[in-house]
């Protein structure tokens, strides 16, 4: 069923097919956008890193570069022109190639912006056709737990994350419920027994559950915070994870001094640590900086050297990372721009040997995409392959409680989807499949916020995971360089419309995902 939403997006790009329409459009916007850029970033350079000033800056640049283009094909035309007359021929050819050069610039452009603005969603957006191999105990599936009684922020006072909004003891229960619902069972301990059976047998050959002494790393999303104070934007939630770590430590087995939590990159804040080292004292909390009760995390160089030649882009991977038997991502459901969403693969960046000053980080093109839904390498597809990533991840997490449109702020947005109606989200995914688990959140982004940064063709890196053993890309897919090509990474196909939110498994048409939702209370 077509949402309201789509069917507007539709008929705006059917309204843009029309050339003269689609050109005037471009140039109101492009030189709105540059305007506004300016305004707002010349007298406070910081508001550059504002969502809305990074999603108008690829707007203004494109039209800057295509008035560039437009001006200097006609300069140097002009030029050309004018030393003909003379008889300087020599001058007279340089310039007539430097108008065509431009030329080229301008057209290639335009081409591109056509190909753009003619693919709405419902073009490269395929419902019910899985890729690739699923993953899992119950292979594809993917545990949605929805419970209603947690988050209860009015959006205004105080932080989002404190006790008095959010439930500890209906948090303990959304993580207990998306741990049977993925495993069948009805016992915690059981579940994990499970989970580490099934990773042992499928990576190591082993049929064996976890064994005392086996480390474990919980790699958590702090990505917005700048030292270990509180901040009230958009981070990993402090009851999930203390839930988490309940689990684990009572119910698994494992000892406290076993288990890292992290987030290499960034700062671990207080309301996380003080939280949950106050239950577990024994846990190491590790960040990028260390101190005040954090330890330091360190870096192996050149540990993940990546598929094709990244540039400046960090290479170097957390030691903790590298030495865990097993890890758990618990990633966060928000969108991203230059991707469209950040979930489980690229929670792995935050492994990676990257300056806790995002402005300090080096990006390839393999972080974005194509606008025009063109083949390309994308680093996402290293990080859910690489050894001691997500091939080492038995258990993927994604954290919906809040969620949030933009990739930083504080949660602003309560989602009009169903079940949620006008609420937050109150949710938890969970998948052995990391292909799978961000399929299906990025389908559930992609109905609430259709007009979020990137969001067009933000599901390639999910089709090249899922097809990594021959991708789209052309890619030989070899994070570690050690002359082994990855396989397919899991599963990835969108559901056949947001009412019913069903995918090929529930559908009993094929062999992909399989959506088990669950409503507590």
């Amino acid at each position: 069923m077509k949402t309201k939403i789509l069917t507007v997006i539709v008929k705006l790009f059917n309204l843009l097919k029309n050339p003269i329409i689609s050109r005037i459009s471009m140039i109101v916007v492009g030189v709105t956008s540059t305007v506004w850029f300016l305004v707002r970033v010349i007298p406070k350079p910081s508001r550059a890193t504002y969502p809305c000033m990074r999603a108008a800056a690829p707007l203004m640049s494109g039209f800057v570069i295509w008035m560039m283009a437009l001006l200097g094909t006609t300069f140097a035309f002009q030029k050309a022109r004018q030393k003909w007359r003379d008889n300087r021929y020599v001058a007279a050819f340089l310039f007539l190639a430097v108008s065509i050069g431009a030329g080229f610039v301008l057209t290639s452009r335009s081409s591109q912006e056509a190909k753009a603005s003619n693919t709405p969603l419902e073009i490269w957006y395929k419902p019910n056709q899985p890729l690739g191999i699923a993953r899992g105990i119950f292979p594809g599936r993917v545990a949605w737990t929805h419970n209603p009684k947690i988050a209860s922020w009015d959006g205004k006072t105080g932080f989002w994350w404190e006790d008095r909004f959010n439930n500890q003891t209906e948090t303990d229960k959304l993580l207990s419920q998306t741990l049977f619902s993925l495993t069948n069972t009805k016992d915690e301990k059981k579940a994990w027994d499970a989970l580490f059976h099934f990773f042992n047998k499928a990576k190591h050959n082993t049929d064996t559950g976890y064994k005392n002494g086996q480390k474990i790393a919980i790699k958590v999303n702090l990505n917005n915070t700048h030292s270990h104070d509180n901040t009230n934007e958009i981070n990993a939630n402090p009851q999930l994870i203390l839930s988490l770590l309940k689990s684990l430590v009572n119910e698994a087995g494992v000892a406290q001094e076993n288990i890292t939590l992290t987030d290499p990159s960034r700062f671990m804040t207080n309301n996380v640590y003080d939280k949950c080292h106050e239950a577990f004292p024994n846990v190491h909390y590790m960040d990028h900086n260390g101190g005040d009760g954090r330890e330091k995390a360190s870096f192996v160089a050149n540990a993940i050297p990546y598929s094709v030649d990244n540039g400046k882009v960090a290479t170097g991977l957390a030691t903790c990372m590298i030495e865990s038997d097993y890890n758990i991502s618990l990633a966060l459901m928000k969108g991203h721009v230059g991707q469209g969403s950040t979930l489980s693969a690229k929670n792995f960046f935050g492994c990676t040997s990257i300056e806790d000053d995002w402005h300090k980080n080096a990006h390839s093109s393999g972080f974005s995409q194509n606008k025009d839904g063109s083949p390309k390498y994308l680093v996402f597809v290293d990080y859910l392959g690489h050894k001691d990533l997500g091939e080492k991840t038995m258990l993927f997490l994604i954290d919906g409680i809040y969620g949030n449109k933009f990739v930083d702020q504080v949660p602003a947005f309560k989602w009009k989807l169903a079940p949620f109606n006008n609420n937050w989200p109150n949710s938890l995914f969970a998948s052995q499949d990391g292909v799978a688990v961000d399929a299906v959140v990025l389908d559930f982004l992609l109905t609430e916020w259709p007009d979020a940064p990137e969001m067009m063709y933000s599901d390639y890196s999910l089709i090249e995971s899922a097809l990594a053993n021959n991708p789209p890309s052309g890619t030989k897919y070899d994070p570690e360089k050690d002359g082994t090509l990855l396989g397919s990474l899991g599963t990835m196909e969108h559901w056949n419309n947001a009412q019913d939110k069903k995918y090929s498994r529930n559908l009993k048409t094929g062999k992909g995902i399989e959506l088990i939702y669950t409503k507590i209370n």
